[in-house]
């Protein structure tokens, strides 16, 4: 059922969204110079450079996919950021210092002093397509989902997203994103603490705060911290302090976006600052708000809950021949919601062993359900698919009679897994609608339009950042470059507008032709993970192996990135098991090697560059 919004929410959205897009343009209007219109004049303090890093990595994403994670698998996805302080640390005592003497304008500029122009401009190729990439997907993210949820049209609401953007960005520059994120950081956090606030009041009296962790931690849902080693599992302390420091300090260091909010810093100092703030704020912002996603999965333990998210997944199923089957899957679940309001009120009073292993068996049953309804809703919408797992299980019953033979054993794993891939479709996969479509249902008019514009705020800052960055790469790094003579102050920040309004129109058309994958915000990280490892193994090379010259970088990290594409698609046909994060480690290390071999092996007068 489409949600249509009260005009109260309206107006809490509208002018929320046309305060912070006319704050920006009218408070930085006027950029006269590169200085001015790429670094922001050097005149942000330490916490404006905190919030601004904080609001260019928060995307829409963050907030709608963070929290259906929660929801779904618990609080372990935290470790994923455990590397960001570490990785802070060591931008804030090698990168800042270098890129604040050599005043530059791009991460990359450096390089070129370094090495040579063809390693400048292949490190900024490298950046342009991946970030452009996820630009596009920041803004399509809360795009497909409103445009499920309310009705709205999604290429519509891509351009509204990115419109609004590129009115800002283009009229204020790298000052105007820093500016306006502020404003962006303040809505985004006072409507999360309100979400918090408002779902735990919604929890039934008798349970508090205190019991609402109990039960989620009943059912697994508050486990954050997992040593173990397994490759299975993408998330644990080890790909977190490891996998993540490097794409941490890929991302905090060589990532233009990002590079480009603590350059606009008053001072090296305030630069610094402004980091280490981002690097003890960010692991406690993301604890909190997928502490917001179990808080609604307790929510949910007193509350009936639909089988999947997607309003209009579920009524396609229900007109299908598979409508009984999936009515009768939405009856044991409302049967087995009655057991568990009935334990989860009991564990609450009295933490019993057996109730809890009653609770955490029931959860297992009800993501079963969950996966099962998603298997139904798959084979309603795609005829082929339903063919391929007929043929698939009609040839694991003909081969039965011989369980023990290679053949039956390699057809049940495909059959498995095919009905486990049923999860991933655009069309199940509900993950990253659970959060939205409890606003909408659950909360009170007012807060709705906040919350909203607190999901539409994320994706601007961060849309903004990406295009932002995007512009200066292009004008400055590519160019600027490579113009035969020097055309003045006053063209290059023509030319840098002109970037700014083009790569806005290209991330739009990215949004509107993107598709969701099996949860965005591993989407985004994945995107960064097949490119961040081999660009910040260049900039290693650059800080500390004075021997390695150009030549053996640039044909190194063609290398290194043909490399890092071969495994991820290894890994996505499961070919091998080489969980994402590890890309950055491996795509560093390879870079750095093959350059060192590269550098003996070839000619020295090839070499020299």
């Amino acid at each position: 059922m489409q949600q249509t919004l009260d005009w109260i929410d309206w107006t809490v959205l509208i002018t929320t969204l046309a305060t912070i897009v006319g704050y920006g343009t009218w408070k930085t209007r006027g950029s006269k110079n590169v200085q001015d219109y790429v670094r922001g004049g050097n005149t942000s303090k330490w916490w404006t450079i905190g919030l601004s890093v904080m609001a260019t990595q928060a995307s829409a994403i963050t907030f709608l996919s963070t929290t259906g994670q929660a929801f779904s698998d618990g609080m372990g996805f935290v470790q994923f950021y455990f590397g960001l302080p570490i990785a802070m640390v060591i931008i804030c005592l090698v990168f800042i210092p270098l890129y604040h003497r050599l005043k530059v304008y791009t991460a990359y500029e450096f390089l070129e002093n370094r090495f040579d122009l063809k390693t400048r401009s292949l490190t900024a190729i490298l950046f342009l397509i991946q970030r452009g990439l996820a630009a596009g997907i920041t803004i399509f993210a809360p795009a497909i989902i409103l445009s499920v949820v309310l009705g709205w049209n999604i290429v519509t609401l891509n351009i509204v997203i990115g419109v609004l953007v590129i009115i800002y960005t283009v009229s204020g520059g790298t000052k105007a994103v820093t500016v306006t994120q502020k404003q962006q950081m303040f809505v985004i956090f006072a409507g999360m603490i309100a979400a918090l606030l408002i779902i735990i009041n919604l929890i039934p009296d008798e349970v508090s705060f205190t019991d609402a962790i109990d039960i989620a931690g009943a059912t697994g849902k508050m486990e954050v911290l997992d040593f173990s080693f397994d490759l299975e599992n993408r998330y644990t302390v080890w790909t977190g302090l490891i996998g993540g420091t490097f794409l941490m300090l890929s991302y905090f260091g060589t990532d233009q976006s990002q590079v480009q909010r603590y350059l606009s810093g008053k001072s090296m100092k305030e630069m610094q600052m402004g980091l280490l703030f981002n690097g003890l704020l960010k692991v406690p912002m993301q604890f909190f708000i997928l502490l917001v996603g179990v808080m609604v999965f307790v929510f949910y333990q007193f509350n009936p809950s639909p089988l999947n998210f997607i309003d209009a997944s579920t009524q396609t199923v229900l007109a299908s021949e598979y409508g009984n089957d999936y009515k009768a899957l939405q009856a044991k679940q409302v049967e087995l919601f009655d057991m568990k309001q009935r334990l989860s009120l009991a564990y609450s009073k009295n933490e019993n062993p057996a109730t809890k292993q009653q609770l955490f068996t029931i959860d297992s049953i009800e993501k079963s359900y969950r996966l099962e309804s998603k298997f139904l809703i798959k084979k309603a919408i795609d005829p082929e698919y339903t063919s391929e797992y007929n043929t698939l299980k009609n040839e694991v019953a003909t081969l039965s009679s011989n369980t023990e033979s290679t053949e039956y054993k390699e057809k049940s794993e495909a059959l498995k897994n095919l009905y486990k891939d049923s999860a991933k479709d655009t069309q199940t996969n509900d993950r990253d609608y659970m959060f939205i479509r409890f606003i909408l249902n659950h909360l009170p008019t007012g807060l709705i339009g906040l919350l909203l514009a607190v999901i539409l705020s994320a994706a601007m800052s961060s849309t903004a950042s990406e295009i932002n960055a995007l512009a200066t790469i292009t004008a400055i790094d590519l160019y600027g470059r490579n113009l035969k003579e020097d055309k003045g102050e006053t063209h290059m920040v023509n030319m840098t507008k002109w970037f700014t309004f083009g790569w806005g129109i290209i991330a739009i058309i990215i949004a509107c032709f993107a598709n969701l994958a099996e949860n965005l915000i591993q989407l985004v990280n994945i995107i960064g993970s097949i490119f961040y490892g081999n660009v910040l193994g260049i900039f290693l090379l650059a800080f500390f192996f004075k021997h390695i010259k150009g030549n053996a970088v640039f044909i190194g990290a063609l290398i290194t990135q043909l490399v890092i594409i071969a495994l991820y698609f290894l890994d996505n046909a499961d070919i091998i098991n080489m969980p994402y994060l590890w890309l950055n480690l491996i795509g560093c290390v390879v870079v750095i090697l093959v350059a060192h071999l590269l550098q003996t092996l070839l000619p020295k007068s090839t070499n020299e560059a």
